[in-house]
């Protein structure tokens, strides 16, 4: 396959980061076909989309699209309950959510999605999964197409930020390496080479994110500075664009919760 040949991406999930991976995918001039468990799921996935704050209709009132450009993207889109409608897919992006807010990420459904879609996508597509910490290699053990099988890590919000995470294991290709580079080009993105390693560690985006907050949290712990002055820290004195508890949401001071200072 040639990143020319690309002309339907499936994805497989629709919640907050399916749907902005499904947008970029509509907007760069792809079809799209999201699918996921329930009606219901998908009326919200079309939401996020279309009304959101990085949805296409502030887009359009902000001068970033067009209203043609935005009934094409619409046009582009198709969202499903059925797993059988994504069998014509050039490339499938898993983005299945976890199954509450202490499990992120599951593996056992990813593995049982990609089981299941491996044996009714066409053969020459290529399998990614968006996940952020699952070890990609045990991943594909659950398909015969190892070859074409990789980590797409993007980044929230996902039709903004440029930044992807290609991870590759050793049965990875360098075709579909090449491939999966010139579709992120296409889609305006960024993408970097990572290495799979055993164990659910993370790429490099969430393992030096992790480290980060580790320390910033002992910081407030330790009361040397509040949230706010550690991120100012960061972002004037080594240009981050957001500080470690903006990026974590976490802003209240534990010293304040807990009647200290």
């Amino acid at each position: 396959m040639k990143v020319a040949d690309i002309k339907k991406v499936g994805v497989l999930g629709g919640g907050l980061m399916g749907s902005g991976i499904t947008q970029n995918i509509i907007v760069s001039g792809y079809k799209a076909v999201c699918r996921d468990l329930t009606e219901d799921i998908l009326k919200n996935t079309r939401g996020i989309i279309v009304n959101s704050r990085f949805g296409l209709k502030v887009g359009m009132e902000r001068g970033k699209l067009t209203k043609e450009q935005m009934e094409q993207a619409l046009a582009n889109l198709t969202l499903t309950t059925r797993v059988e409608d994504l069998k014509d897919c050039d490339i499938i992006i898993e983005s299945i959510g976890g199954s509450d807010a202490m499990h992120l990420e599951d593996k056992a459904p990813k593995m049982k999605a990609f089981a299941e879609l491996d044996k009714i996508v066409k053969k020459e597509a290529i399998f990614s999964t968006n996940t952020s910490m699952l070890n990609i290699t045990d991943l594909s053990q659950s398909v015969e197409r190892k070859d074409r099988f990789l980590g797409m890590h993007w980044f929230r919000p996902a039709n903004i930020l440029k930044a992807v995470e290609l991870t590759f294991t050793q049965y990875t290709s360098e075709e579909t390496l090449k491939v999966m580079e010139g579709f992120c080009e296409k889609l305006g993105k960024v993408s970097v080479r990572v290495k799979d390693i055993p164990g659910d560690t993370g790429f490099i985006g969430n393992r030096i994110y992790t480290v980060i907050m580790k320390e910033a949290r002992l910081m407030l712990e330790q009361g040397v500075a509040s949230p706010k002055d550690i991120d100012t820290v960061l972002k004037l004195g080594y240009g981050f664009a957001l500080g470690p508890f903006e990026m974590g949401a976490e802003t209240r001071d534990p010293r304040q919760r807990s009647g200290q200072g």
